[in-house]
C-alpha cells in the first residue's frame, strides 16, 4: 500500500516526509521495486517551480490573507494526458485572464492567478467494481481492470507535461499575450458577437 505523507508542521523539509503522519489513499502499486525506481528518477529531475517563483507566490498569498488581493484558482481536477496540447493550455490561460479582469474591475483589488481525485476507493458500473480513477498521474480512466492499476511510469509523464505547461505559461505571461489591452480586446470581441452586443450596434 502506497501512502502519501501529509505534513503536520508548518515548515516542510525535504527528506523529512517519513516523519509525518500518513493518510492512506488506497493506492496499491503492484511492483514496489518499479515504484521506488520511478520515484528516484523523479528525485533527480530539476524542480518544476523555481525558488524565486515560490517565494513570489508566497508573498502574494500573504496579500490575500490580509484582504488586499483575491485568489483565483482554475484548472481541471484531473487533467487528462490525451487532452494535453498547447492550444488547450493557451485557452485555459486565456479564460483565467479574462476572469481576472472582471474580478479586478468588480472587486477593485489585484487578482492572484493560480492554475491547480476522487475520495471513493471503488467505482461501480453494472455490478462491476473497480478501483476509482485517481487521475492520469496514477491510473487510466477507462473502466477496465488493467487501466485502473496504478502505474508509476505515469508520474514521469506527468512531470514532463507539467514542465512543458509551465514553460509555455511563462512565455504567455511575459511575452505580451497577457497584456491588459489584449485581454480587454478579447472581452470586447465576445460582447460584439453576443445578443447583448447586437443591441449596441449602430
Amino acid at each position: 500500500m502506497f501512502s502519501w505523507a501529509i505534513p503536520d508542521k508548518r515548515v516542510w523539509e525535504l527528506g523529512r516526509s517519513s516523519t509525518y503522519d500518513l493518510v492512506e489513499l488506497g493506492l496499491e502499486y503492484p511492483d514496489e521495486a518499479e515504484l521506488e525506481s520511478e520515484l528516484k528518477t523523479i528525485e533527480a529531475f530539476p524542480s518544476i517551480v523555481f525558488v524565486g517563483e515560490a517565494r513570489s507566490m508566497e508573498e502574494k498569498l500573504v496579500d490575500t490573507v490580509l484582504g488586499n488581493a483575491f485568489l483565483l484558482q482554475g484548472g481541471d481536477c484531473a487533467e487528462s494526458f490525451k487532452e494535453f496540447s498547447a492550444n488547450n493550455i493557451r485557452d485555459t490561460f486565456r479564460i483565467i485572464l479574462q476572469m481576472s479582469v472582471v474580478l479586478m474591475f468588480c472587486g477593485q483589488m489585484p487578482i492572484i492567478k493560480f492554475a491547480k481525485s476522487r475520495s471513493d476507493p471503488l467505482e461501480e458500473k453494472n455490478g462491476v467494481k473497480l478501483p476509482s480513477y485517481k487521475g492520469d498521474n496514477i491510473n487510466g480512466d477507462a473502466f477496465n481492470e488493467k487501466s485502473r492499476i496504478p502505474n508509476p511510469q505515469r508520474m514521469i509523464r506527468a512531470y514532463c507535461q507539467a514542465v512543458e505547461t509551465l514553460n509555455l505559461l511563462r512565455v504567455f505571461a511575459t511575452g505580451g499575450y497577457a497584456t491588459m489591452q489584449r485581454v480587454t480586446q478579447w472581452n470586447l470581441n465576445f460582447v460584439k458577437h453576443s445578443e447583448q452586443g447586437d443591441r449596441f450596434v449602430v
